[in-house]
C-alpha cells in the first residue's frame, strides 16, 4: 500500500488534536478517537465538529482496539493527566511495530496513595516522566517520537502558515511523520532530541502564563521581550537538567512556540495569565475553560525539580507563589527585575 492510502490515527478530539486531524487528512485518511458520539454524528450529518468543518478524509472511532488494528502511525493527543490511563487502556492492541508520536505537552509524576503535588517534599527527575517515557513504560512500542512548535489550533484551522518539528530517536518515526504531515501549508523539521523538543513545548507554558500576566497588568513589548529572553534560559537550564541539548530550545520547538504563546490570546496558558493579572482566582478560570491549560500543573512540577536541584528559576517560582501562594502578579514582575542575574547567555 502506498503512504498516500495509509490510514493514520489521531487519539483526542480536542482542538489540537482536530488541528493535526485537519493536517493529516490533507494526505491520508485519519480515524480520530474520541469517547463521545459527537464527532461521529457530526460526521454522519456532515456538519460542523464544534468550530471545524471536517475533512472528507476524516472518520471517528470509539474503540482503541480498531485504531491498533487499521494504524500502523499514530498520533496521541490527549492531556497530561489522562495520558498515562489512556496508554493502559491502549497497550493491550499495540503492537512492537507500532509507531506513536505525541502531541500532549505535558509532564507525569505519579503520586502515592493520598499525595499531592503539593504535598510532595522532594521532587527529582527520576518520577517526572515525558509522555514517551510513558508510552515505552505502558506498552511494547518503542519507536516513539513527538510534535511540538508554534502550533497555534485556531490559526492551523484558518489555514495560515505554519511549522512543526517531529523529533525521536528513530529515523523512520521522523520520516512517517514528515511524510503523513507535510503540507504545501506546514513545513515539518526534524530533531533527533527528544527529550529537547518535548520539554520545549512542556516548559513553554509556563512562560505563556507569565506573558499574559505581563499583558493582563497592561505592560509594555519590553516587559514581554525581557520575560521571553529570560524565560527562554530559565527553560534550557531545566532543559539541561534534565538531560536535553540546549541548541532544541533555539529551534521552532523552543523559542519558535515561545514566541507563539507568549504573544497570542490564542494561546489558553496565556488567557490563564492576562486573566488572573486582572483580578480573576485560578479556580474561577479553570473551572470556566473547556479545555486544560497545561501550565498550570508543569509550574507545580518545574516548582519541585527547581527547589530540588537548586536550578536559577525566578519566574517559574514567582509563578508558582502567584498561583498557589499570596504573591500578586505586580509584585512578581518587581522580583524578576531584582533577581541578581549575570550573564545574558548563560545556558549555551
Amino acid at each position: 500500500m502506498r503512504k498516500e492510502q495509509e490510514t493514520v490515527a489521531v487519539i483526542g478530539a480536542g482542538s489540537f488534536g482536530m488541528a493535526i486531524a485537519s493536517i493529516l487528512a490533507e494526505n491520508r485518511k485519519v480515524l480520530i478517537y474520541s469517547r463521545g458520539e459527537e464527532l461521529a454524528n457530526a460526521i454522519a450529518t456532515k456538519t460542523p465538529y464544534r468550530t471545524w468543518n471536517l475533512h472528507e478524509n476524516i472518520m471517528a472511532t470509539n474503540s482503541l482496539q480498531e485504531v491498533a488494528e487499521r494504524c500502523f502511525v499514530i498520533f496521541p493527543i490527549v492531556p497530561s493527566a489522562n495520558f498515562r490511563a489512556m496508554m493502559q487502556e491502549f497497550a493491550p492492541f499495540l503492537r512492537p511495530d507500532h509507531i506513536l508520536i505525541h502531541g500532549t505537552k505535558g509532564l507525569d509524576v505519579q503520586l502515592a496513595e493520598g499525595e499531592t503535588l503539593a504535598s510532595i517534599t522532594k521532587l527529582d527527575k527520576s518520577r517526572v516522566k515525558t509522555m514517551t517515557e510513558v508510552i515505552q513504560e505502558e506498552s511494547v512500542v518503542r519507536r516513539v517520537g513527538c510534535i511540538a512548535g508554534p502550533n497555534l489550533s485556531k490559526e492551523i484551522q484558518a489555514g495560515f502558515p505554519a511549522a512543526t518539528v517531529v523529533a525521536s530517536r528513530f529515523d523512520e518515526v521522523i520520516d512517517e511523520g514528515i511524510s503523513a504531515l507535510r503540507t504545501s501549508r506546514f513545513r515539518v523539521h526534524s530533531n533527533y532530541d527528544l527529550i529537547g523538543v518535548e520539554l520545549c513545548g512542556v516548559l513553554k507554558n509556563i512562560m505563556a502564563i507569565a506573558a499574559g500576566m505581563v499583558s493582563g497588568l497592561g505592560y509594555g513589548d519590553n516587559t514581554r521581550a525581557m520575560l521571553i529572553a529570560r524565560g527562554m534560559a530559565e527553560m534550557a537550564l531545566f532543559g539541561k537538567k534534565m538531560g536535553a541539548t540546549p541548541h532544541s530550545f533555539l529551534g521552532l520547538a523552543g523559542i519558535g512556540d515561545l514566541i507563539a504563546t507568549c504573544c497570542s490570546p490564542l494561546s489558553r496558558n496565556f488567557t490563564v495569565g492576562s486573566r488572573l493579572a486582572k483580578g480573576e482566582t485560578l479556580p474561577e478560570i479553570l473551572a470556566s475553560m473547556n479545555e486544560v491549560a497545561e501550565g498550570v500543573k508543569t509550574i507545580q512540577i518545574a516548582n519541585k525539580i527547581a527547589e530540588n536541584y537548586r536550578l536559577p528559576a525566578p519566574i517559574t517560582r514567582a509563578l508558582y507563589k502567584g498561583l498557589f501562594g499570596t504573591l500578586s502578579p505586580k509584585k512578581g514582575i518587581e522580583l524578576l527585575m531584582e533577581y541578581p542575574f549575570t550573564e545574558d547567555v548563560e545556558f549555551l
